[in-house]
């Protein structure tokens, strides 16, 4: 199933002192629903405020749209004064993936903001970093250059054309840059020394940018100019990184602080352990580290993986349990409690949400199924029974990777403990899709039919509800379908004594496929367009009869096996 698709925004509004100003801002883009607020930070001597929120795409371009009208309504840029650069009262606007999304799309989006605010608000905007137009353009102090009190000038030579909006100058509002950029990550490595000295040689060791070539001695010598003067450096050991050591007297203590600036070139994971390797080099521990803001699910995930797999452990465990290997292996706990539902973004996000089905203790599923309610039904638990099936699979491939005498095949059951944790995740979140859909297909029936044009709109409504509604349980039917390699896998090859366990989940697959083919069943025979509903009765048959096929094709090598043993 594919990821949700969420995208940060960081927009800095031209106003750091009005707090009523700030609220009516941070006010229009919490009128969106599908975004959180996440963080407001507002300078007085910088008079600007840097606004995160996040959401799905659609819903962050909303909100950003709407944030900027406010702000060019209440900020006037020709009474404005601050120390930082800027341009307009909305200066600039970042998008950034977060997950389930690529660099691509996002682009895509930022330039259909910047077209939006070109186009209904009269702004010239300026696209940058990865959603530019041109080379030049990519360099945010580039766009900016010559500021708001430059702008009359620059926006009438045509090299100077926005990209979007008029070419001319606007006063209240000024120009506003809109860009797409990677994730940042700010991660600082704790060390065992009060050494700024030391703990910069480390930061200049890891950083991108490294450190200045000098003649001779490596500290003390003569720093080496090329042919036009600039200095050469020596790269450090990580790309995307930028790196400083600091003394924290809060701490009594010296961090290498980074800011990871494309965290798909250097993960968090690499830049702890090259630390690590350099800081141990130089004499000196890493006892911990801090993340400063959020940081996506996925780079936890992630480095969860890493560690286990340094130890040869199978990675196929919960989430969650990622989480906190994580957490303990890079000491994100030592100078204060890491809390995964405050600092990860996925986490926060869900925060405010409702209770969901998957999210429910085995007793309230069971009770809230028992209730008078037609929803969650069928479809739900043949989805849930998928995710039980499959995670008796996922079990058996994690007691096998660490099986005394099989250490040299940790890896090939890690990696179909992954599988059947991939599986398991996307039926637990089928067990709520299913019964969204049915809450759809009742919405449609609400609406009003007094008109004909109102039966007409009320009739497609409730056939593309319905067309959802038999889509979602046979998404159940593929997804479970591909746990029964991992099943078959386990009952061969994975550890003797779980043998049996991989036969329950083989029965809990098949009742799983048979009953989500039953609520495919029902909901086709109510949709008129019948092209769509013979593939899916087809394709669902054939899917039907393989798991059948594969039920017992493992239930044999189970029974074989249990007579051998008696």
């Amino acid at each position: 199933m594919a990821e949700k698709k969420i995208i940060e925004c960081v927009p800095n509004f031209s106003e750091g002192r009005d707090m009523d100003k700030i609220k009516q801002i941070t006010g229009a883009i919490e009128s969106v629903s599908g975004v959180k607020l996440l963080d407001v930070d507002p300078g007085r001597d910088t008079n600007r405020t840097v606004v995160t929120f996040v959401g799905s795409p659609d819903d962050v371009i909303e909100a950003a749209f709407l944030a900027i009208k406010k702000a060019s309504e209440i900020i006037n840029m020709s009474e404005h004064h601050g120390e930082h650069p800027r341009m307009g009262a909305t200066d600039v606007c970042p998008l950034i993936p977060v997950s389930g999304i690529t660099m691509e799309e996002t682009v895509i989006y930022a330039r259909k903001l910047a077209e939006r605010i070109g186009l209904d608000l009269g702004i010239a905007v300026y696209c940058y970093e990865q959603a530019a137009f041109s080379k030049e353009r990519r360099n945010l102090a580039y766009c900016r250059s010559g500021e708001y009190e430059g702008l009359r000038k620059k926006l009438s030579d045509p090299l100077w054309k926005p990209d979007f909006g008029p070419a001319a100058f606007n006063e209240r509002s000024g120009a506003t840059a809109v860009g797409a950029r990677d994730f940042l990550v700010a991660f600082n490595v704790n060390l065992n020394t009060t050494s700024v000295r030391r703990a910069n040689a480390i930061a200049y060791d890891v950083r991108e940018k490294g450190r200045p070539k000098r003649d001779g001695n490596s500290v003390t010598g003569k720093i080496v100019r090329d042919e036009n003067g600039e200095t050469v450096m020596i790269p450090g050991s990580l790309k995307s990184v930028k790196a400083i050591g600091w003394y924290i007297e809060e701490y009594g203590m010296a961090q290498i602080s980074m800011n990871l600036t494309d965290i798909s070139v250097t993960p968090v994971h690499i830049a702890f352990d090259e630390v690590c390797r350099k800081a141990e080099a130089r004499g000196i521990r890493v006892t911990g580290s801090e993340l400063v803001g959020l940081i996506p699910l996925k780079s936890m995930i992630d480095a969860g993986r890493y560690f286990l797999a340094k130890q040869e452990r199978s990675a196929g465990v919960p989430d969650e349990e990622l989480v906190r290997i994580a957490v303990r292996s890079m000491g994100l706990d030592e100078i204060t409690s890491f809390k995964p539902e405050d600092k990860i973004i996925e986490y926060v996000m869900a925060g405010n949400g409702k209770p969901n089905l998957a999210g429910m203790s085995l007793k309230e599923f069971m009770d809230t199924t028992a209730s008078e309610s037609p929803a969650p039904g069928g479809g739900s638990v043949s989805a849930y029974l998928g995710a039980l099936g499959t995670s008796l699979g996922t079990m058996v491939a994690n007691l096998s990777s660490h099986k005394r005498g099989w250490d040299h095949r940790w890896k090939e059951f890690s990696d179909w403990a992954e599988t059947g944790k991939y599986i398991q995740n996307d039926l637990l979140k089928l067990v709520d899709e299913d019964t969204l859909a049915f809450n759809e297909i009742m919405n449609a029936f609400s609406l009003p039919k007094k008109s004909e044009e109102e039966k007409k709109t009320r009739e497609i409504a409730v056939q593309e509800a319905t067309k959802h509604a038999a889509l979602i349980p046979f998404k159940v039917m593929i997804t479970a379908y591909g746990a029964f390699d991992l099943l078959k896998k386990m009952v061969k090859d994975g550890n003797p004594g779980s043998v049996t366990d991989a036969g329950v989940g083989a029965l809990a697959l098949r009742s799983c496929i048979k009953g989500a083919y039953m609520n495919v069943r029902i909901n086709a025979s109510s949709i008129k367009d019948s092209d769509f509903a013979l593939k899916l009765i087809t394709e669902g048959r054939e899917i039907e009869e393989k798991a059948e096929a594969d039920e017992k094709e493992i239930i044999r090598f189970v029974e074989e096996k249990l007579v051998n043993k008696i």
